[in-house]
């Protein structure tokens, strides 16, 4: 698997990288097909139909092409790369959509970004950020923020995006159960629909690590599902009974709820809940 450079050159219409060909076709709305190991994706959207929005459209096709995790994602960047010619132009428009749709209320994700901004306390540091759609979004808000993810392409996708947005932001490319930072470095540390991408050590030292980063409290953000989501890279499932066994092993107060998926938030500055 090669590192992917989502900025990097390409002819206009026509993107592709490993096993993954998107082609630009105006008037067709959208078609996928696995023919032997080549995934070969059609579309004719414009500029206006890239953005969060995409997320439900391609898992929809995912599940009857068997896409991977890779696979969906070199997809979803081919579609962006494929709907406007200039890079930076293509992806500066994916995220001011994406934005727009997660602060509108019209993403699917958008209301798991609106109840963490209203949990957090503070500058914030944002584990396995992704695209970095919510440091973005607090960015903009005035907060201090630092998005990490374990790939550097994206963390360079973001910092290359982020000044054509108007916002200031820093990025770090690390491992979420090891982050480069001194302790107690943020007052928050986030870890949205992350734990379900990895299995459950790795998961207990992500939580460990957030509370030695975070001075107030650490905010975490699952989704409740029956199985996982093979094509966005989930490896186990949450219930409340577990992220209730979760923060009881971080031996500090937390609570547990349920918003659109499950939550379990850790302050550091109260006393010990006992349950």
């Amino acid at each position: 698997m090669t590192e992917l450079d989502a900025l990097a050159p390409s002819p206009d219409g026509v993107w592709a990288h490993e096993n993954v060909v998107v082609r630009h076709l105006p008037g067709l709305e959208f078609d996928a097909a696995r023919t032997g190991s080549t995934v070969q994706v059609c579309h004719g959207l414009t500029s206006a139909g890239i953005g969060e929005r995409l997320v439900p459209m391609v898992t929809a096709h995912a599940r009857h092409v068997g896409l991977s995790q890779r696979e969906f994602e070199l997809v979803l960047v081919g579609i962006v790369r494929t709907t406007v010619a200039d890079p930076v132009d293509a992806w500066a428009t994916y995220y001011r959509n994406s934005l727009d749709e997660l602060l509108s209320g019209t993403a699917d994700f958008a209301p798991v970004h609106e109840r963490a901004e209203n949990l957090i306390v503070g500058s914030v540091l944002d584990l396995g950020s992704c695209f970095g759609f919510f440091p973005l979004r607090l960015a903009m808000e005035g907060h201090s923020v630092t998005a990490t993810d374990l790939s550097a392409g994206t963390m360079r996708l973001l910092a290359t995006v982020a000044p054509h947005l108007g916002v200031t932001l820093d990025t770090v490319v690390c491992d979420a159960a090891n982050v480069p930072v001194a302790d107690g470095s943020a007052d928050t540390v986030t870890a949205l629909h992350l734990l379900e991408h990895v299995d459950a050590e790795t998961g207990s030292r992500i939580v460990e690590e957030a509370l030695r980063i975070a001075r107030t409290r650490v905010v975490v953000a699952v989704p409740f599902e029956t199985e996982t989501t093979a094509c966005h890279g989930h490896v186990r499932t949450f219930d409340e009974a577990s992220l209730v066994e979760l923060g009881r092993s971080s031996g500090r107060a937390f609570r547990t709820f349920e918003h659109h998926g499950g939550w379990l938030v850790i302050d550091k500055t109260s006393t010990p809940q006992l349950v």
